[in-house]
């Protein structure tokens, strides 16, 4: 009995792959924006291996860099419509990883290991952190129509570096980590500095103020360093850095909830 060749063939043909689409240079040029974020990764990484060695400064220095990657990455992107271009890749939620590595698991860290508030209150300290920032994220209305954050938005990087810079107590160190755990949850808004229209001018600049005070800090630490002084951030940062990293960092911290109150504040008149 003759056997029909002709299904045969044509599931041998279906299982051939055939070629895919050329790949266009506007799917290139957002492809790129997806690895500067995913360059996150490795500077999250490094920080780790930092944090492990008990190298505070460099620590900071990798998680500052991310904190750069990061606040970059989200305006290319939306320049470039990466979203558009490539729909099936989500740019959201790599940086969501990522940011979850860098903003709270390793400063959460970095704060046990560190035994900034004694072993049992650095514990119970980490253990807030890395719990209510994980609730944090998966609230997908987490942010206002105005692009405030709705509750403290997790950036437990800013407040543990404050932390190590100021030197404070372990008491006072605990209760603002407390506060902020609890703000969290409460709907409070907190600014984005780039993504709030109102009064960006003024956030963006005591933003890079905070940033420069950042980087002094770091750069005082490491001359101390460089001349085998011992000890921590707090005991190699001069006073004026001190007072200016806690008084911009004060103003990121409270401006949301200010501008909520007044929403008229910073709004362009018609």
């Amino acid at each position: 009995m003759a056997v029909d060749s002709k299904p045969i063939g044509k599931k041998i043909r279906d299982r051939i792959p055939r070629p895919r689409k050329k790949v266009t240079w506007p799917q290139t040029r957002a492809f790129s924006v997806h690895l500067l974020t995913a360059s996150g990764s490795f500077l999250a990484f490094v920080s780790l291996v930092a944090a492990s060695e008990e190298r505070w400064t460099a620590m900071f220095w990798w998680l500052g860099l991310a904190l750069f990657v990061d606040g970059i990455d989200g305006p290319i992107a939306r320049k470039l419509e990466v979203k558009e271009i490539l729909p099936t890749w989500s740019g959201e939620l790599l940086d969501n990883i990522i940011d979850y590595v860098t903003y709270v698991l390793i400063p959460a860290f970095a704060l046990y290991q560190f035994g900034l508030m004694g072993e049992g209150l650095s514990f119970l300290s980490a253990a807030i952190i890395v719990v209510s920032s994980a609730i944090y994220y998966a609230d997908t209305g987490m942010k206002t129509t105005e692009n405030f954050f709705k509750g403290f938005p997790v950036v437990w990087n800013m407040v543990v570096f404050t932390l190590f810079v100021v030197g404070t107590g372990e008491w006072t160190s605990f209760a603002v980590v407390v506060i902020c755990g609890l703000l969290t949850f409460v709907p409070v808004n907190f600014l984005h500095p780039v993504r709030v229209k109102r009064l960006r001018p003024l956030n963006l600049a005591i933003t890079f103020l905070w940033c420069g005070f950042g980087i002094l800090a770091l750069a005082e630490s490491a001359l101390a360093q460089f001349y085998s002084q011992i000890g921590i951030l707090a005991e190699n940062v001069s006073q004026f850095t001190k007072v200016g990293i806690s008084a911009t960092g004060l103003y990121l911290f409270c401006i949301g909830a200010i501008m909520q109150l007044f929403p008229k504040l910073g709004a362009r008149r018609v």
